[in-house]
């Protein structure tokens, strides 16, 4: 589903990351802050290249 460099969207606030790692149900983001943090996947979406 999600791969190492996908950028992504935290469904609940619309936040867009970088996932740096993966384990089993969760991703590794680094967010455009650059806080990171481990977050559920189903918490994300792949970020619509369309509003890239």
């Amino acid at each position: 589903m999600f791969r190492v460099g996908d950028r992504v969207v935290f469904v609940t606030d619309g936040t867009v990351g970088i996932v740096m790692g993966i384990d089993e149900d969760r991703c590794q983001v680094i967010w455009e802050d650059f806080f990171a943090s481990w977050e559920k996947i189903e918490l994300l979406r792949k970020e619509d290249p369309k509003t890239m």
